[in-house]
């Protein structure tokens, strides 16, 4: 993991967020996943920072950066911190939750948006009808109301693998390392009594005034779910693409790093003002 540094949010006492700052060029922001954190871009950075400014931050609550002790939306936490960096327009790629967030930040902060890429997920209000993943929702919410953490890890590592793999079919050190990064998170979260997030409104009704560039990026293995919701958000704007890492399902970045390096170096490069260099 690259050196960490801390920013304090205004306005929130001390609410602090994690991130590295990596590299020198176009800015370019790595979003993890949720109950994740920065270090699931490992395979990323030393790769995209040789072309690139790469910023790579804990969402609140996750990682080392501080749980939430009042209402607040990752939107405006990510765009504070961007603001503080003094970024100017930056491309956002994120995964799950943290394509979520790069959306979000396209409807609420689109000045500080430069172009998305989203893998996952299509806004922050997700639909699932796939009985895989709502049997994974539903085991989630027993462990919640058991208050048995392990059993919530357990559940969420599954998305790894998808529908039509086990985790034994999964490469053991990506499954190790989501683990521990989850482990670590749900612990934080270890006797909240709430969850303080204040959701983005209507994000699928605003998806059609996202004006930049939108890539997704697919796991071939991920769910239908998942696949369908990032289909449909480029469906909706005005300039969507889409490209697919073989062999991979809910997280690519991890199971194919190579893979999913050259797609993102590649749809950089097609940038106005792109430096063409590798990565």
């Amino acid at each position: 993991m690259t050196a960490v540094s801390e920013f304090l949010l205004p306005h929130t006492g001390e609410a602090r967020l994690a991130y590295s700052d990596t590299g020198s060029g176009t800015p370019l922001v790595l979003l993890h996943g949720g109950f994740l954190d920065r270090s699931m871009w490992d395979d990323q950075v030393p790769f995209l920072a040789k072309g690139h400014r790469v910023i790579t931050p804990d969402a609140r609550g996750h990682g080392a950066s501080t749980v939430a002790q009042g209402p607040f939306r990752h939107t405006d936490d990510l765009a504070a911190l961007l603001r503080h960096l003094d970024t100017g327009p930056a491309v956002l790629a994120g995964v799950s939750m943290g394509a979520a967030l790069a959306v979000d930040t396209a409807l609420e902060h689109p000045e500080l948006v430069r172009a998305l890429v989203i893998s996952g997920a299509g806004t922050s209000e997700p639909e699932f009808r796939d009985p895989w993943a709502l049997n994974i929702k539903a085991e989630q919410a027993r462990a919640l109301a058991a208050a048995d953490a392990g059993r919530y890890v357990e559940a969420l590592l599954q998305c790894a693998a998808g529908p039509r793999r086990s985790l034994d079919d999964v490469d053991q050190d990506v499954v190790r390392r989501l683990r521990e990064m989850t482990v670590r998170t749900v612990a934080k979260h270890a006797g909240a009594t709430r969850d303080w997030q204040v959701p983005v409104a209507d994000t699928w009704a605003r998806a059609a005034k996202i004006a930049v560039p939108v890539l997704a990026v697919h796991g071939d293995l991920d769910a239908d779910d998942h696949i369908g919701m990032a289909e449909r958000l480029i469906r909706t704007v005005a300039d969507g693409r889409a490209a697919t890492v073989e062999g991979a399902a809910h997280y690519p970045c991890m199971e194919r790093p190579d893979a999913f390096n050259e797609i993102l170096a590649a749809f950089l490069g097609t940038l106005p003002g792109a430096d063409r260099r590798p990565g």
